[in-house]
């Protein structure tokens, strides 16, 4: 029997199920639950929730992203069908464990996500076997890592140490930057030379590609120093320079009018947050009047999600045999959506925008959903449609 469209490789299938969770999960929270979650005791909301945007809705993205870019890179037979199936019945458990907040069955939860994990480890890890190659092994790397940072989180939770569980929590934010810059690296050079010239003969856009490596780099040592040197001066060095490093990338980008088109501005945005993200962590712990949770949600709201958004836009138009010439207004209304939410949520954080406070969380909190919800209405009938797919999508 012939398998529906949806299941003809993994971003049909993945993006559309963590757009849907993207969009529903904060809106319930917010709206139905009142920041409150029914079976969340030891550990606190505000991780739950976390958890749930990086390993939820981002690690079902970056399964997507992974499972379909991975073997048109190496050549290989792309995952289909009930393999689909089985890992987006991997990803549940946690997800509903997760939406109440169940504390006694985190254990539980965690085991599935692992498994996810792991699983896509192995999927993509096949891939390079297959053909020999090792040009795309830190994603492999990173994505175990991952893997061990969701390790982390569980067993944090489960010993009471919610101290250790923020260390993994933002280590886990961190690598899945590292993740995206490595990603950029690749989808940049397509989408920009793309946008100077539509016809694709030409390719003016050539970075350098130390600029492309040097920010995941000092993430990387960041992150290092994160996880074993918490109280030392030295994160917020390198934190400085991770900043500086995202912001040197755009230097590049001095295109034009191709600039501002949609997907090249929320790839150029996604990293603009992160340069933000990391320098202001930086400057709290150098002593300067920001709280440490405005840089995490300028990564996490800003960065990611601007950067998810453009790779569900970009991806999602020429996996499915369609070009980037012409996007449809539900590109363009998701984009400016995951925007907003991402600068609501962090400018009452500051001193000069302190006014905006109480309801900036609730508010950035419905944006972020409806930037999903938006994409999904438009998207989800190119995933389902019969066709042939296009190749070269994700560089």
């Amino acid at each position: 029997m012939r398998q529906p469209p949806i299941l003809s490789e993994a971003l049909r299938l993945f993006f559309p199920l963590a757009a849907l969770h993207g969009a529903v999960w904060p809106f319930l929270w917010v709206v139905i639950g009142g920041y409150a979650l029914p079976f969340a005791d030891a550990v606190p909301p505000s991780q739950w929730h976390a958890h749930e945007m990086i390993f939820g809705t981002y690690g079902m993205a970056l399964a997507g992203f992974l499972g379909s870019a991975v073997p048109e890179w190496t050549d290989t037979k792309a995952a289909a069908g009930r393999t689909l199936v089985y890992f987006a019945g991997l990803w549940l458990p946690g997800r509903l464990i997760g939406f109440v907040g169940a504390d006694a069955w985190s254990l539980l939860a965690g085991f599935f996500d692992l498994a996810f994990l792991l699983a896509l480890s192995v999927l993509i890890g096949k891939a390079m076997l297959v053909r020999r190659t090792t040009k795309h092994l830190a994603f492999l790397v990173w994505l175990i890592l991952f893997a061990a940072m969701e390790t982390g989180v569980r067993y944090a939770w489960w010993i009471g140490d919610l101290e250790l569980a923020a260390r993994c929590l933002e280590a886990a934010l961190c690598i899945f930057t590292v993740l995206f810059s490595l990603s950029a690296a690749r989808i940049n050079v397509v989408v920009i030379n793309l946008a100077l010239d539509p016809s694709g003969e030409t390719t003016p856009y050539r970075p350098h590609p130390g600029r492309q490596h040097m920010a995941g780099a000092m993430v990387t040592l960041y992150i290092v120093a994160k996880l074993f040197f918490p109280e030392s001066d030295v994160c917020a060095w390198l934190a400085l320079a991770a900043g500086a490093a995202f912001f040197d990338r755009l230097a590049e980008w001095f295109i034009g009018r191709a600039a501002f088109k949609t997907e090249v501005l929320l790839l150029g945005l996604g990293n603009a947050f992160a340069g933000a993200g990391f320098l202001v962590l930086g400057a709290v712990r150098l002593g300067f009047s920001v709280t440490p949770a405005a840089g995490l949600h300028l990564l996490s709201v800003g960065a990611l999600g601007c950067a998810i958004m453009a790779v569900f836009i970009i991806a999602g138009l020429r996996h499915t045999g369609r070009n980037l010439t012409y996007l449809p207004w539900q590109a363009h209304m998701a984009a400016a959506l995951m925007v907003a939410a991402g600068l609501i949520r962090i400018l009452p954080e500051f001193d000069f925008a302190a006014s905006l406070s109480p309801h900036h969380h609730g508010l950035s909190a419905i944006l972020w959903a409806a930037s999903f919800g938006v994409w999904l209405q438009g998207f989800l009938p190119f995933m389902r449609a019969p066709g042939v797919d296009a190749a070269g999508a994700c560089g």
